[in-house]
């Protein structure tokens, strides 16, 4: 069945408000405007999509012809193959390939001129790295493999526009993930020429002087790497769990409803909802919770009466033993852990998106609270932690593998007294497993040491203040290395280089500090 976009006049109406949004801000940084805007893409890989929607398309050109002119050069970016350019491309949009280094740079283009007859050749997206997913090795692209492509390319007077330049972070929620469902991190380095911090790299050095052979570069000296600055380990402390936490997170009272809702239909665009119910049965032995039809999107961090169960995610965990009895209250607290992004499966629902099961029977009478961390933050940066309560649940307990999401926070002073601070840094979580982090209020991104590659995050500087101490606010969802035993392990600690290749299992890392702060040898 082919989908026709007209059929769905809500998305057409916000992306009608949104380009009436962005559009006229660009009209006057247009190049026949005096501006350095000198084309402007109007859709972006439809071709991979699963429809050829030329209607949609045609929606597209007229309201940016409506808000930029007639003069402005429009164009598409389609992966070179025929099929790919066939279903994204429309007459009156100039056609635009992509491809990376090893590609065959002929084929590519002669794929694009039979779609553009005429007009330059134009490589949109020439790839010098590329993205990394939880849990995967650190993606990189050699130095050499990459110049001698984008060699080939400028010989041929083709156009070619670097995808990365320069790296980049996917700050609070806005990572993206492909199918099967592998989500990226919060770095988005990409093994560019400048690194995700900016810095300069071989890659940068090579790729000039490959440019160079065919432009005039820019005279002087070019402008060094930022300094980076090692701010060293800050102790945290733990403040309340998520569930203790739903008068702040939920401000607005939970839905109620017989079966599961997801995340559009509870208006929970990122970040988590929590949903829960009770056991309609009693489980003194350990009972299957089920989402047969990987209904969990994207992962599950689930509780009976406050006690950590285990994790459901969409993947590779659809059934948990659980326990408890009769009328307790089962919590499923539910993470995006970003959307698909790319192909024929964008259309990527969040949350419960079917029915749970225990012990093969349906459950039913929900209640459903969207959770607005940032919110909850502004309001636990000025929370001391003495009010150690609880609020209508148990109070969280331990259990050998998890401890329930909680916020944890701590404080730490940059000094006043050395010239250029605060400087850029890079924070990093040992014997933490998996979370989101804030530091003054701003949402850095997920960490996940526990499945790596990532092991540290950027924190650029000017989120940091010298002026009075600085506020770092983790949600630890699995387990955090807090105890009253070791309480030396509830550490962040700020770093002066970024480590986001590396492989540690939380295991051997947990061990090693314990190992660290116990005089044990590592076994």
């Amino acid at each position: 069945m082919v989908l026709n976009s007209s059929c769905f006049p809500g998305y057409l109406a916000a992306v009608d408000k949104w380009l009436g949004v962005i559009l006229p801000k660009m009209k006057p940084l247009l190049y026949q405007n005096g501006g350095p805007i000198i084309t402007v893409q109007v859709e972006n890989e439809y071709g991979s999509y699963f429809t050829c929607d030329y209607d949609y398309l045609r929606f597209l050109q007229k309201r940016f012809r409506y808000h930029l002119g007639n003069d402005v050069v429009l164009f598409t970016t389609d992966g070179a193959q025929k099929k790919m350019l066939q279903c994204g491309t429309l007459q009156g949009l100039y056609a635009t390939v992509d491809f990376g280094p090893g590609v065959n740079i002929t084929s590519a283009f002669l794929t694009q001129r039979k779609y553009e007859p005429k007009g330059p050749l134009v490589n949109s997206e020439f790839y010098t790295g590329w993205l990394d997913h939880w849990g995967q090795p650190h993606s990189t692209v050699t130095t050499e493999v990459v110049v001698s492509s984008l060699h080939d390319i400028l010989a041929r007077g083709a156009n070619v526009n670097l995808y990365m330049f320069i790296g980049g972070t996917n700050f609070a929620y806005w990572n993206g993930a492909n199918i099967p469902y592998q989500a990226q991190p919060t770095s988005y380095d990409y093994d560019a020429p400048l690194s995700e911090a900016g810095d300069l790299t071989e890659k940068y050095f090579a790729v000039r002087d490959v440019i160079q052979k065919f432009q005039k570069v820019p005279e002087g000296p070019i402008p060094p790497s930022t300094p980076k600055f090692a701010y060293g380990k800050v102790a945290l402390k733990k403040l309340k769990t998520v569930e203790e936490s739903l008068n702040i997170l939920c401000p607005n009272g939970p839905i109620k409803s017989l079966y599961p809702l997801t995340f559009i239909q509870v208006k929970q665009y990122f970040g988590f909802v929590l949903y829960r119910t009770t056991l309609p049965q009693d489980c003194s032995n350990p009972t299957p919770l089920s989402s047969s039809l990987s209904g969990v999107h994207d992962r599950a961090y689930v509780s009976v009466d406050g006690v950590p169960q285990g994790i459901l995610d969409r993947s590779n965990m659809i059934t948990l033993n659980i326990t408890g009895k009769a009328g307790a209250t089962l919590d499923l607290l539910v993470e995006n852990m970003g959307r698909v992004n790319y192909g024929d499966y964008i259309n990527d629902y969040k949350g419960l998106i079917s029915n749970l099961t225990l012990n093969a029977s349906i459950l039913t009478d929900w209640t459903i609270f969207p959770l607005d961390t940032e919110n909850a933050v502004r309001y636990l940066r000025g929370w001391h932690g003495n009010d150690n309560r609880c609020y209508g649940i148990a109070c969280a307990h331990d259990s050998s593998n998890y401890t329930l999401p909680a916020f944890y926070v701590g404080n730490f002073s940059i000094p006043s007294g050395i010239p250029d601070l605060p400087q850029d840094t890079f924070i990093k979580f040992p014997g933490w497993t998996k979370g989101q982090v804030w530091i003054n209020g701003f949402n850095l991104g997920r960490y996940w040491p526990a499945r790596g590659p990532q092991m540290t995050l950027f924190v650029p500087r000017h989120i940091l203040v010298t002026s009075a101490p600085n506020t770092i606010i983790a949600l630890e969802l699995e387990r955090a290395p807090c105890s009253d035993n070791y309480p030396k392990l509830c550490t962040v600690e700020f770093v002066d280089k970024p480590v986001i290749s590396a492989a540690v299992t939380y295991s051997h890392l947990l061990q090693d500090m314990y190992n660290q702060h116990t005089g044990l040898d590592h076994v």
